[in-house]
């Protein structure tokens, strides 16, 4: 069985890169009609750029009935070699857990999903039980009003801090199949680097370069493992929509590839480049 963290890093080392791409899709956005043709196109032009892509629920549901048809064929039109993260960001305990996990992992076949762990461990656990998929659990999130509820001191067992780097900490020690990743914003890299400093060696997802506004060579510096690795930074809109004509999927490669070339320029001056 290949784990989610042995296809991420398989992929990150194939195409020399720690650039996901977010497949957004928004039609006031997009220069052609269809959903899965444009993400198909965006996928053809990028798959060797990248070393996942991250779908985000919210826009193919908000199409209705045509855009879960449009979701299946996107995460159908990803190469083998290369992971799917479902940004789904689901939360609830129970059964209705239980249902979230399985439709993300067995209806989906998504690689990895986004959860929230407002609720505990408890309603984690029916995800992180399927062991050769991938959790990243909300720590710090890259949205402006993140701060407030995320950034409350607390005091936890024998710690003290803001209550994103509690919720990483405890959440690296769910852990045990090994599939737990984290979740924290390049918008906030002071807030990224206490989350990698509690992480050890678990993948952190890092949105927010791009169109949030998020300091790459930062991303890159504060969210990678010691070895320069384990980092998902992630963009969608400057990516996706880099041009609004016919030329859409050249100008999305041209700047996939212009953002994963300034990461690995990032990674050389750290002193860890690809072999």
């Amino acid at each position: 069985m290949t784990t989610f963290i042995e296809r991420l890093d398989a992929a990150a080392a194939r195409n020399r890169s720690l650039l996901c791409v977010g497949l957004d899709p928004w039609r006031a956005a997009m220069p052609i009609d269809s959903i899965a043709d444009f993400n198909r196109a965006i996928i053809d032009a990028t798959s060797d750029l990248v070393c996942a892509y991250k779908p985000n629920w919210a826009f193919y549901e908000a199409e209705g009935i045509s855009g879960i048809e449009a979701l299946e064929a996107t995460i159908d039109a990803v190469p083998d070699h290369v992971p799917v993260v479902l940004d789904a960001k689901r939360g609830d305990i129970g059964n209705t857990a239980i249902a979230y996990a399985r439709a993300a992992f067995e209806t989906w076949g998504a690689d990895a999903v986004t959860v929230n762990p407002y609720q505990g461990r408890d309603a984690v656990l029916p995800f992180l039980d399927y062991a050769d998929k991938g959790v990243f659990v909300l720590a710090r999130t890259s949205n402006p009003g993140s701060a407030e509820f995320q950034d409350l001191h607390v005091r936890g067992p024998g710690t003290e801090g803001p209550l994103f780097e509690e919720v990483a900490r405890q959440v690296a020690g769910w852990n045990d199949n090994g599939n737990v990743g984290l979740v924290a914003g390049a918008t906030v890299p002071g807030e990224l680097a206490r989350v990698r400093g509690v992480a050890g060696t678990v993948p952190i997802l890092i949105p927010g370069v791009g169109a949030q506004g998020g300091d790459l060579e930062a991303a890159v510096r504060n969210g990678t493992h010691e070895d320069g690795r384990r980092a998902l930074i992630a963009a969608a809109r400057s990516v996706i929509y880099a041009s609004d004509g016919a030329d859409f999927a050249e100008a999305a490669r041209a700047e996939a590839e212009r953002l994963r070339d300034a990461i690995n320029a990032e990674l050389e001056r750290m002193g860890r480049p690809w072999a």
